[in-house]
């Protein structure tokens, strides 16, 4: 059976959690569209759907095709696909994204269905920078503003550019990386959001206003207009900010945040998450409010939905849409063809320290968590694996005749644990949750658990591991923890994969 929600986690916020940054959201009568960043990861830029915009479920990904999304593999982990703005107008879903890898550049794809099919992308070579907006005014002429923060005329149907790029305004003084720009007519004003001060601690919200697309912007006296820099708030790293209205007329704010845990400088794990937060209007200003982990019931009726079930038979002849690769993903070495109801993975890279290796995975969402999988080793080598990039990740690996546990962490590279195998096919399985007591000024986010279960359905753990070094503060980068399955050799089959959160 489908989860189902639990009565506490109703109005938790994140409201899309784990490795889910950039979100950029629109709204369609009564739905509620949103799409992320997705980088090194295919299919590209995660698609979800909501009637409360609070329960999210993700129908789709605008880039499933290799025809749009082209990830050669020298593409670094965190380049790829950044920052999409998604968008309504005239009947038509329109995704303007950067692709920052050789050959990429801004593109833009349209659908009439948000689920797709979404077109094959019309290449915008005039458009520089990252972070592309679109806006059309009453009019019809479509701007497209970009992170600096300057701007453009395009006509969205052929690509074509006119005139040279303006630049508008660039938020407070000297601000670091004014970017992730979203251009709005509310009211009487054209209202310019932007993100400035870097997408770590010092991350903010800043807004502009004036009475054209094209400016002049006048600043708001209270900028940033949301910032946790120099705060306790257990949410941090706030900004790269969309504004939404909902049916009541109140209006909302979808952002992207952290969670850091254990001592000093905390680390966060799942990567930049999707909160929302409530916008007031004062004076003609945006006032947002606070960042809450546990949302307010909202003045409409909440639409909740069921969860993914935790466990994935791979009974279908396509994976969910929450699976994700590494830079792309061929039929010839990932199907669920090859043997009825399991997925087979054939591998390409030798070990996951390599930039080609057959990897499909599901981001971490829960602080705690527990992942297990059914595995049949016996043509190959390969198993489980947790995955920031190829320089830190945890995996318990498993052949016809051994099993182990391997731990890169930057450009170390060490066999932690191994043993026999307890038989074939065999259950390999992963949990994360809270470190040890005692606890100090240097202790880690949390602990991850490699094992294997033995033939009477107990688990062993044959190592446990800090899991700090597994964090955008010790790896660098924009993404998240991934965790799921691979292939280091020959072809491994997979029965079934479970994920489910566990108590923190």
């Amino acid at each position: 059976m489908p989860h189902q929600h639990r009565a506490d986690d109703a109005l938790a916020n994140p409201v899309i959690p784990g490795f889910h940054p950039d979100p950029s959201v629109c709204r369609v009568g009564d739905d509620y569209y949103l799409a992320c960043s997705s980088f090194e990861y295919f299919p590209g830029v995660p698609l979800f759907h909501s009637r409360d915009l609070v329960h999210w479920t993700q129908i789709g990904n605008v880039l499933d095709r290799p025809s749009q999304l082209r990830l050669p593999v020298g593409v670094p982990s965190s380049g790829g696909i950044y920052a999409p703005t998604l968008r309504h107008h005239d009947g038509r879903f329109w995704l303007i994204v950067t692709n920052v890898s050789e050959g990429g550049g801004n593109l833009l794809v349209t659908a009439t269905d948000p689920a797709g099919p979404w077109s094959d992308p019309l290449p915008l070579p005039d458009i520089p920078g990252i972070d592309p907006d679109l806006a059309w005014d009453e009019d019809g002429t479509c701007w497209c503003t970009f992170a600096g923060v300057g701007q453009i005329r395009v006509d969205p149907y052929t690509g074509e550019t006119y005139g040279p790029p303006r630049r508008l305004w660039s938020g407070g003084p000297g601000a670091k990386a004014p970017e992730a720009p979203h251009l709005y007519r509310i009211g009487d004003h054209w209202y310019l959001l932007i993100a400035e001060g870097g997408t770590e601690r010092g991350h903010g919200v800043s807004i502009a206003r004036g009475s054209a697309p094209t400016g002049p912007f006048e600043p708001c006296p209270a900028n940033p207009i949301l910032t946790h820099r120099g705060t306790d708030h257990p949410v941090q790293n706030t900004g790269h900010a969309d504004l939404v209205q909902a049916p009541d007329g109140s209006w909302w704010m979808l952002l992207l945040g952290v969670r850091p845990g254990g001592g000093t400088p905390g680390w966060h794990v799942l990567g930049r998450e999707t909160f929302l937060a409530p916008v007031t209007w004062v004076d003609g200003w945006p006032v947002v409010g606070e960042v809450e982990l546990h949302l307010p019931t909202p003045p409409w009726p909440l639409a909740p939905h069921p969860g993914e079930a935790p466990r994935d038979d791979f009974d279908l002849g396509e994976l969910r849409p929450s699976w994700i690769s590494l830079r792309d993903r061929p039929a010839e070495h990932c199907t669920t063809e090859k043997r009825s109801g399991w997925l087979t993975l054939r591998a390409r890279g030798g070990s996951l320290d390599e930039p080609d290796v057959v990897f499909v995975g599901r981001r971490q969402q829960h602080l705690a968590c527990r992942a297990r999988a059914l595995v049949d080793p016996a043509e190959g080598r390969g198993g489980l694996a947790v995955r920031l990039d190829e320089q830190h990740h945890y995996e318990i690996e498993a052949s016809a005749t051994q099993v182990r546990v391997l731990a890169r962490v930057g450009p170390l590279r060490t066999l932690v644990a191994e043993r026999p195998v307890p038989g074939l096919p065999l259950v390999l399985g992963i949990a994360v949750g809270a470190p040890p007591a005692p606890h100090d000024a240097r202790t880690g986010p949390d602990v991850v658990s490699l094992g294997v279960e033995e033939p009477d359905g107990t688990f062993t753990v044959l190592a446990t591991l800090d899991g700090r070094y597994l964090s955008t503060e010790v790896a660098g980068g924009f993404t998240g923890r991934v965790i799921g399955m691979y292939a280091a050799e020959g072809t491994l089959h997979f029965d079934w994969f479970e994920y489910e959160p566990q108590a923190a």
